[in-house]
């Protein structure tokens, strides 16, 4: 198998400190837990006009602030929860980004009380094309437009492309059965 080609994602992550770690052993690969598909989400939606190398950068002070992205915790979260976060230099301080976390950790539980899971709700929707995809996530989420939804899909397996076919990582990627696959 040859190497992906220059200009992909495969490429320019190799053997990047940060994008390396995330591209071999992450992007891609199906989750189905709830608290790890939030955290993705909370990543996607903090990345919305910055580089992806900045999120991986402060991941760590986003789990930490957000309580290790467990559901139950942030979605209980209030002003003074809100207030922290906007004053944590270890995370992005955006009000819309950080309600939008904060009102989506409440949706996903309402999702979870009636599909059973985050992971089982996405799986009721699939298979669906990018752009159905899109429209119900706006009408289900908050600050989810295309690129963070398509990202999002992709990056846990929803939606094909996260790794070009040349990439090594597309052969373990495809044996883990991701919903694009299926």
């Amino acid at each position: 198998m040859t190497a992906p080609p220059p200009g992909t994602y495969c490429h320019a992550a190799l053997g990047h400190e940060f994008h390396g770690p995330y591209h071999d052993l992450e992007y891609g690969f199906p989750l189905r837990d709830d608290d790890r598909l939030f955290e993705r989400l909370i990543l996607e939606i903090n990345q919305a006009g910055l580089s992806w190398v900045t999120i991986l950068k402060k991941r760590a002070g986003f789990y930490r602030a957000y309580d290790g992205f467990r559901l139950e915790r942030v979605a209980a979260y209030g002003d003074a929860d809100r207030a922290r976060l906007l004053g944590d230099a270890g995370i992005i301080r955006n009000r819309l980004k950080v309600d939008a976390a904060i009102e989506n950790a409440k949706r996903i539980l309402n999702l979870r009380a009636s599909h059973g899971s985050f992971a089982a709700w996405l799986d009721s929707h699939h298979p669906l094309d990018k752009p159905t995809w899109i429209r119900l996530f706006k009408t289900t989420f908050r600050f989810t437009g295309g690129e963070i939804t398509g990202e999002f899909l992709m990056s846990t397996g929803y939606l094909p492309g996260a790794h070009h076919p040349a990439c090594p990582v597309f052969a373990r990627v495809e044996a883990a059965s991701p919903p694009w696959t299926r």
